[in-house]
């Protein structure tokens, strides 16, 4: 099965991997990867799943004890699009050897130009200041867009000679400030006029017109299955294109499954049947194990399968939080964003969940969600038991969490083999051999 998937879409992979506008957004992302770590841990011990967790620290380090671990958090999630457009146009303007610095600096200003710089308040006046959902997870794809679109508007500047040249005995830090003057005025100017412009149509801003194009596929969804497979590859494919997929999904299917999981919560109170399958908890237990695009089962497939340095450190990393549903190490680590190896097991795992979940259901194999509410955070085995009361619920879970190491298998076996072959130093059309084969040359 493994050399079957690896003929048809290594070749694929491979030219893929070597274009540079794939190359720099992989690499833009890396930066934010210890980050993303570091700030993943705050965020677990900020929502441990133990009952009585938050009153324990809360009798030794006070009420606000949650607010301390909050800031580290937020701090990164909510730059992760900023930090994204500077990586990547930093990465890309490396590529084209150029003053890469300048270049991300000059992507960073033209991402600021393009953010909505008023904040409306409810039942007052709007006020100046930068909204910073925008400079998060929702802003991470058009940071993607703003930091190749400046790159290549500077390096169209410079190679037509469009710069200042100093005088020799001028200190070279001086020499390279005036000389990046006029490419980072054309970006400036360029994006100064995309603001304008925008602000003349009906969407007001670039981030406006991106998340009304994007939610208008997911209008008139309600609680039907075909409802839900909408939502859930909603959400998987725009964090395959480095958008927070739930965060635009949910402003449609949010209110619906809140309703749904409030009827199925007072049935239960009431001791009566429960009426609902698609719930909070069913979407948040039974379909993805891990994060968006059910992770878990990846990182258990990087950490006993793979032999890259790069993929089993990493997964190592990313075992523990991912257990707890914190996927962003991998998301942004691996990466999973426009990887075209690990993007098709990424939709489809979610998907053949969702299915087998409503089959089991409907076919009353696991009882239907209490929703009692759990913490997001909730480990799968547990939150399988606590959302039914039922233990047949908790080991159905595990066995779509091997279903779905399973299919992700010959994707990241795949994606081993190739790192495998960049740490040995080797061309990819030159080498032809299997992962133990590759991890031997890579340690020889």
């Amino acid at each position: 099965m493994l050399n079957i998937v690896e003929k048809l879409l290594m070749p694929i992979a491979i030219k893929l991997g070597r274009n540079r506008v794939l190359l720099a957004i992989r690499d833009g992302f890396l930066i934010t990867t210890p980050l993303i770590i570091v700030a993943s841990l705050f965020l677990l011990f900020n929502n441990f799943p133990i009952p009585g967790w938050e009153n324990f620290w809360a009798g030794l380090l006070g009420k606000g004890w949650q607010g301390w671990f909050a800031n580290v958090s937020r701090a990164v999630f909510n730059m992760v699009g900023y930090l994204s457009c500077f990586g990547t146009a930093y990465a890309y303007g490396r590529a084209l050897k150029t003053d890469a610095v300048q270049v991300a600096g000059s992507a960073m200003v033209a991402f600021i130009i393009l953010t909505p710089t008023t904040i409306n308040i409810k039942g007052g006046d709007p006020i100046v200041g930068l909204d910073m959902t925008y400079l998060g997870t929702d802003g991470i794809f058009l940071g993607i867009i703003v930091a190749l679109v400046a790159t290549r508007l500077y390096v169209f500047a410079t190679k037509r000679g469009w710069t200042i040249h100093m005088p020799d005995g001028v200190p070279p830090a001086v020499t390279d400030s005036f000389a990046a003057l006029i490419p980072s005025g054309l970006v400036i100017l360029a994006f100064f006029f995309i603001r304008i412009g925008f602000s003349l149509t009906p969407f007001g801003t670039v981030h406006q017109f991106i998340f009304r194009i994007l939610q208008t596929p997911l209008k008139g969804a309600g609680n039907t299955l075909t409802a839900n497979i909408i939502y859930g590859l909603a959400c998987t494919v725009f964090w395959s294109f480095g958008i927070n997929g739930p965060a635009v999904a949910n402003s449609v299917f949010g209110p619906v499954t809140k309703v749904l999981t409030m009827e199925n919560l007072e049935a239960f109170q009431a001791g009566k049947h429960l009426p609902n399958i698609f719930t909070d908890p069913f979407s948040n237990f039974f379909t993805n194990f891990g994060g968006g695009g059910s992770t878990l089962s990846l990182v258990i497939v990087m950490v006993l399968f793979c032999k890259s340095e790069r993929i089993n450190k990493l997964g190592k990393l990313a075992i523990v939080p991912g257990f707890f549903g914190i996927n962003e190490p991998i998301i942004f680590g691996l990466p999973v964003v426009l990887n075209p190896i690990i993007l098709i097991p990424f939709n489809l795992v979610p998907l053949v969940n969702l299915l087998l979940s409503t089959l089991v259901t409907k076919l009353g194999w696991i009882p239907y969600t209490n929703g009692v509410a759990l913490p997001w955070t909730t480990p799968v085995g547990f939150s399988g038991y606590l959302s039914t009361g039922s233990l047949i619920a908790s080991v159905y879970q595990i066995g779509l969490l091997i279903l779905g190491c399973a299919i992700y298998y010959p994707f990241v076996k795949m994606l081993d083999n190739q790192y495998l072959r960049e740490e040995a130093g080797l061309p990819d059309e030159e080498v032809e051999m299997d992962s133990s084969d590759a991890h031997a040359m890579a340690h020889s």
